[in-house]
């Protein structure tokens, strides 16, 4: 812990949760198609919502949705039955 200029102690941030250390990391984890979005917002974003922005992409590109999608896709689902399929008794 140490102590902010105006006396107030402050701890060091916490130590990153993702592998993602650099705007590298996060475009080589993107999918091609995606690379283009993240170059093109990258080039658009103020030099303030960086850290925002960057921290959105790091989630996106690791948030494990298309490994889930990949492994399991229907797990669980039914199919064929329709709600409106029902029979509704006397019409």
């Amino acid at each position: 812990m140490t102590t902010a200029p105006n006396g107030a102690p402050h701890s060091p941030p916490p130590p990153s949760s993702h592998p993602l250390r650099t705007i590298r990391d996060i475009r080589e984890s993107l999918p091609e198609d995606q690379r283009r979005h993240f170059d093109a917002e990258l080039a658009d974003t103020e030099i303030e919502a960086l850290p925002e922005m960057l921290l959105r992409w790091v989630t996106l590109s690791n948030d494990g949705f298309e490994e889930f999608l990949l492994s399991r896709p229907f797990e669980g689902l039914e199919f064929g039955a329709r709600s409106y399929d029902d029979p509704t008794g006397a019409e």
